[in-house]
C-alpha cells in the first residue's frame, strides 16, 4: 500500500518534567537534535512540531488525543523503552505499560529511546566531554558500538560516574539532558542506536527523501 503524502508531522516525546518552562527547554533541545528532519520538512512545505509532554503516561495520552484532533497529520510517539527491548515497539509498550496500539495508529508512528534517552547522549563521547569540561571522566563510558544493549541502571551509573567531579556536577536529566540534546551529533547516535536510525530513516522516507 502506498502511503499518502505527509503534510504535517507532530512528534509527541516523553521528557521535560512537569513544569511548562522545563518542558519548553526540553522541546527546544529535542527539536535541535531532530533538526535535520525539521529542516527537510520546511523545505518541502510540511508543517513540523515537537511536543514535549512530560511523563510517559501523559505523552501517550497526548498522542492518543492527537490521532483524533489532528487526523491528517503523521502523529508520532517517542518514549523511553525503560528496559531491554525484544518485541516491536507497540508490543513492547503493551507488555510493559499496558498500552494498546490505537486502531488508527500504524507501526511507523511509534518509536523507542532504548533503553532511555541517556543512551543517545553517551553515543557522542566528544560532545559530552566538551560540555562537561576537563574533569569529565571519559574512561567511564563504555566502548560498545550499540548503546541500546546498555541496561537502564548502568546508563544512569555511567553518567553519574563520568560527571561526578565536573564543575557542572553530576548528570541531571532536566538541567543537563536538554542542553546535551542540542550538542550531540545525530549521525553518531543513528550509528549507535538502530531504533534512532529507524526514526530518522522512516520520517525521511515519508517526506519523500531528504
Amino acid at each position: 500500500m502506498v502511503s499518502s503524502p505527509v503534510r504535517e508531522i507532530r512528534i509527541y516525546v516523553e521528557g521535560g518534567g512537569n513544569d511548562a518552562i522545563t518542558r519548553g527547554r526540553f522541546r527546544e533541545g529535542m527539536g535541535q537534535f531532530l533538526g535535520s528532519l525539521r529542516d527537510c520538512a520546511r523545505r518541502k512545505g510540511i508543517r513540523w512540531q515537537v511536543i514535549a509532554s512530560g511523563g510517559r503516561q501523559s505523552t501517550f495520552e497526548d498522542f492518543q488525543h492527537a490521532l483524533t484532533a489532528h487526523p491528517n497529520a503523521l502523529n508520532v510517539l517517542l518514549v523511553d523503552a525503560e528496559g531491554t527491548v525484544t518485541l516491536p515497539p507497540w508490543r513492547h509498550l503493551k507488555a510493559r505499560d499496558g498500552w494498546s496500539q490505537p486502531v488508527t495508529a500504524t507501526d511507523e508512528q511509534c518509536y523507542l529511546m532504548i533503553q532511555t534517552m541517556e543512551a543517545w547522549l553517551i553515543a557522542d563521547r566528544a560532545a559530552l566531554a566538551a560540555y562537561y569540561g576537563r574533569d569529565f571522566n571519559a574512561s567511564a563510558l563504555p566502548g560498545t558500538p550499540n548503546v541500546e544493549t546498555i541496561d537502564k541502571p548502568r546508563l544512569e551509573s555511567i553518567l553519574l560516574h563520568a560527571t561526578r567531579h565536573t564543575t557542572k556536577g553530576e548528570y541531571h536529566k532536566i538541567r543537563h539532558g536538554t542542553e546535551l540534546l542540542k550538542r550531540i551529533d545525530p549521525a553518531k547516535v543513528r550509528a549507535a542506536s538502530p531504533h534512532c536510525e529507524k526514526l530518522f530513516a522512516t520520517l525521511e522516507a515519508r517526506m519523500g527523501g531528504c
